[in-house]
């Protein structure tokens, strides 16, 4: 029975490129059948990286079926994940974030959760002399991955490792690290065909905090004037979000990459006195600059506050 790999819901890079990476592993060097899949589509920079490095999309699943082997990567929160996971084989979990809790197992299984920047990260690591045999579209995926979950190592979730892995992919790729992630950061920014509504679930998480349920997303850019052009309709389109997916408040932070700081939207006092309570800001219109928000693992989420 051929094992599914995939990662979270709304899948950025790395949950789009790690299945791909950790597939072929299995494949090529364990012997093992298996498949990446992705749980919706993916943004404009995961898709910039499967046309560049000429990679198939993963087919997308909705659910999985009772007694199939899975292999999760990039999350281990239940809320990120199909609704029958747990009925499914989980077979392994390679993540790089906090422990939630909830999976369930039918036995034991090997879980890698490491406090690396990217899960390719992990994986090569887990590979070992293996990952030289990683052809080239799979060594870029993996690159690819990298630069992403670190924005080019400007995010505060940046590890020296992270940065190490990267440079010898890029090495080995003979790609220039600054020129490449340019590439990858304009297709991230290229945000114009998505709706309101899809921009706002593009990359996002949700979380509770005092009670109160949030989506937090986020969307990284070179060319913040963009969302930021958009953002009375943006906000307009939070009660509709909120409504469908059963959360009290949308917090929507636009990361500015090049200078790194986020502007998060403010629609209301709730949002406000997030803002003030959470970051120490002072807010006087719709929107506030945080300088130097770059990571939601690190920077917002833990210091969420109503």
């Amino acid at each position: 029975m051929t094992t599914l790999v995939f990662g979270h819901k709304s899948p950025d890079t790395d949950s789009t490129g790690s299945p791909i990476i950790w597939s072929w592993y299995l494949n090529e060097v364990k012997g093992v059948a298996a498949q990446p899949a992705l749980l919706g589509e993916p943004n404009t920079e995961a898709a910039f990286m499967l046309t560049h490095w000429g990679l198939d999309k993963p087919q997308i699943i909705s659910d999985v079926a009772e007694g199939a082997p899975v292999v999760i990567v990039d999350t281990n929160n239940p809320a990120e994940l199909p609704a029958s996971i747990n009925a499914a084989d989980i077979q392994g979990i390679i993540d790089h974030h906090k422990l939630v809790g909830g999976l369930e197992t039918k036995g034991p299984i090997d879980i890698t959760v490491r406090p690396l920047a990217c899960t390719a990260t992990i994986m090569i690591d887990l590979m070992g002399d293996d990952a030289a045999k990683m052809p080239k579209e799979i060594k870029g995926a993996a690159l690819t991955c990298i630069l992403s979950d670190t924005l080019e190592f400007r995010s505060p979730t940046t590890t020296d490792h992270d940065k190490a892995v990267a440079e010898s992919l890029a090495a080995d790729l003979g790609l220039n690290i600054t020129d490449f992630a340019a590439e990858m950061f304009a297709a991230k920014s290229d945000v114009s065909a998505f709706s309101d509504a899809e921009l706002i679930r593009m990359d996002s998480k949700e979380y509770e905090v005092g009670g109160t349920k949030f989506r937090v997303s986020v969307l990284e850019t070179t060319a913040p004037e963009i969302p930021l052009g958009r953002k009375d309709s943006l906000m307009e389109t939070f009660k509709t979000v909120a409504a469908e997916d059963g959360v009290d408040e949308v917090l929507l932070f636009v990361v500015d990459i090049l200078k790194e700081e986020a502007t998060l939207l403010v629609p209301n006092e709730l949002v406000k006195g997030v803002a003030e309570k959470s970051f120490g800001a002072t807010v006087s219109g719709d929107t506030v600059v945080l300088p130097g928000v770059m990571s939601r693992k690190k920077q917002i989420i833990p210091n969420l506050a109503v």
